[in-house]
């Protein structure tokens, strides 16, 4: 059963205290009781240090452990008024915002919790598009004076799925991929489109594999139409449009080629979930997902590379 607080006076009477935050997130993680990660074992006992001792090997676990919460040193309910700040901003979220917010004492905190978040936004396993999907791919980054188009090499291509019922936009998926290849994009395909699902491209001719993947492929050829490529696949092409405002309005465009995958994966979360009445629900499902994901340490989130794409979006 879906439990959350439908407006932010409910929020705050909910969690006004630690302990409350606490009792919430137990929920979450172990719904039926206490399972021990090391031996799936469901006996076990609550510490004075807040750990929990399982019964059959001995092993303790917080209730944060294995969480994007893990080794946190602010209280759960202070994250907790993020997670609602960041479900309530329609727009998106910066490091910025959430800093002032909450009265962080550094912009490295605010970005580090967003990123953690934002890693909690798609749920593995998650179900994938099917029916009618448009898929296209589009190019994000800097400009480039000589090359406009396919070929472009200092920006991200990122593939975009949409599904399709008559001119109404369902759910959507997004991914960075590593090339036109009919291996890179037929993956993509693969991970975001059931099989038997009818997919709608272009003509780019490394789409044709699909069918051996188990699809129903509906190339339209534009040579063969009057109308333009957003007419003829309009919901592909909108959303390539408002994913591209969307950076360049919320983040100014400023988004490192390392980590625009989670960015991608934020506007899916806040895409799919357009049409939702109650804030809470969102707030639900990220905390829900939270308890779920891995943690991830700074380090490892600023290992990679740290150039960035610039703002002509």
């Amino acid at each position: 059963m879906e439990d959350y607080p439908a407006n932010l006076m409910e929020f705050n009477e909910r969690f006004a205290t630690e302990q409350a935050c606490r009792e919430y997130l137990f929920g979450l993680r172990w719904p039926e009781g206490v399972v021990c990660p090391r031996c799936a074992g469901t006996r076990a006992w609550a510490t004075r240090r807040g750990l929990w001792h399982c019964s059959g090997c001995g092993h303790q676990v917080s209730l944060t452990a294995g969480t994007i919460f893990q080794d946190t040193r602010k209280p759960l309910r202070m994250w907790f008024q993020a997670m609602w700040w960041v479900c309530s901003q329609k727009t998106g979220a910066s490091a910025v915002g959430l800093q002032q917010t909450l009265g962080l004492g550094s912009y490295q905190t605010a970005w580090t919790w967003l990123h953690k978040l934002r890693r909690a936004m798609i749920r593995p396993g998650r179900d994938r598009l099917e029916g009618l999907v448009e898929v296209d791919e589009t190019y994000v980054g800097g400009r480039e004076a000589a090359v406009i188009g396919r070929g472009a090499k200092d920006k991200a291509l990122v593939a975009v799925a949409v599904e399709k019922d008559g001119r109404k936009i369902g759910r959507i998926r997004m991914g960075l991929v590593g090339g036109f290849s009919a291996a890179a994009l037929c993956q993509f395909v693969r991970e975001s489109v059931k099989p038997g699902s009818t997919v709608r491209t272009d003509g780019l001719r490394s789409y044709l594999a699909l069918p051996a993947h188990g699809y129903i492929h509906d190339r339209i050829l534009q040579k063969e139409h009057q109308a333009t490529a957003s007419e003829l696949m309009p919901g592909v092409h909108l959303v390539a449009s408002l994913l591209k405002r969307w950076l360049l309005g919320t983040h100014q465009g400023r988004v490192s080629r390392e980590h625009l995958g989670y960015y991608l994966d934020e506007f899916t979360f806040r895409f799919n979930r357009r049409k939702s009445r109650h804030r809470g629900k969102l707030f639900y499902r990220l905390a829900q997902q939270s308890v779920a994901v891995a943690p991830v340490p700074y380090n490892a989130m600023v290992g990679g590379s740290t150039q960035g794409l610039t703002s002509n979006i």
